[in-house]
């Protein structure tokens, strides 16, 4: 065993730290030897992703911008495991690091902030929608094409501090988030699949480590929820399938009851005028097939040059 701390390498925002902490005390829990001082130290990376805020991710260069730095501190032996929002990984991850757990899966499910209060069918026409998000940019239009949609980039802090200075009417965030940070009050409405299909593997948090680390597996091993990892499996079979990026909208998510696990996917437009959609249900152990299946799908209904097509 290594005789230094057990090392969790994070981004330094408000949640990303507060994912930390979560991964830090379910570690304690789990090995009460780790509470003792010093036994595990956060270590904080600012990533691209953190260090460009004057544009959307899809022009900035998509997934990746949040865990590339994270990765390199493995590899470079600064940090013994990365905490991830799993949203925010690439289906490939590089040689010699893995997912190795991932932590009981927050509800999936977008918020809506509306300065006037209600939901998004209760903004008025030209309201203006601010989100960085392709994926939610054309869900909004798809539903309301009469809205104005402008990027929101920043924390999530930093996008409601911008709707409270009016420059938005009306904001998304993740849900997941917001309980961690316990901002759930402002929520001026939840939104249901139906109506905002959730980004893939959104709420879940993934802790990667280096494929030869056999000790630190060993330790997060305990943590790992089977529940999230089928629904997680599945969503992230699908995006690998579209060879999916932040330049093009893409939702799924994957419910398991019992040993039934039902997945629901769709593609979009950025302008959210054309929609692909599939749907699959299975076994739990089905998980790999039916997301890769499903994105197999929706990829043969894509005209010619729809990837290319989408914003850059």
């Amino acid at each position: 065993m290594t005789t230094h701390p057990l090392r969790i390498g994070t981004r330094g925002s408000p949640l990303a730290l507060a994912q930390a902490h979560e991964t830090r005390d379910r570690l304690i829990a789990a090995h009460p030897h780790l509470a003792a001082p010093g036994a595990i130290e956060i270590v904080v990376f600012k990533t691209t992703g953190d260090r460009i805020l004057d544009r959307t991710l899809a022009e900035a260069g998509g997934k990746g911008l949040f865990t590339k730095e994270l990765e390199e501190a493995l590899f470079d032996n600064r940090a013994d495991l990365a905490v991830h929002s799993m949203k925010d990984v690439p289906t490939q991850l590089p040689d010699g690091l893995e997912i190795a757990t991932l932590l009981p899966r927050e509800d999936p499910r977008d918020a809506f902030f509306a300065r006037s209060g209600g939901g998004l069918a209760d903004l008025p026409a030209g309201a203006v929608v601010g989100t960085a998000g392709l994926r939610r940019q054309a869900q909004v239009l798809e539903l309301r094409p009469d809205l104005t949609i402008v990027p929101l980039r920043g924390n999530v802090q930093t996008r409601l501090s911008k709707l409270d200075a009016g420059e938005v009417d009306a904001t998304l965030l993740a849900l997941a988030g917001l309980r961690r940070l316990g901002l759930t009050s402002r929520i001026s409405a939840v939104l249901e699949p139906e109506t905002m299909l959730p980004a893939v593997a959104q709420g879940a948090i993934g802790i990667e480590i280096r494929s030869d680390d056999s000790d630190t597996r060993a330790l997060l091993a305990p943590l790992n929820c089977a529940e999230t990892t089928v629904r997680v499996t599945a969503e992230r079979a699908l995006l690998a399938a579209l060879d999916g990026s932040c330049r093009t909208p893409i939702a799924a998510l994957a419910m398991l009851e019992g040993d039934r696990l039902h997945l629901r996917a769709k593609v979009l437009s950025h302008d959210g005028r054309s929609i692909f959609r599939a749907e699959r249900r299975g076994t739990a152990a089905e998980a790999l097939l039916l997301g890769a299946d499903a994105g197999a799908e929706i990829r043969s209904q894509l005209p010619p040059g729809f990837f290319a097509a989408a914003p850059h």
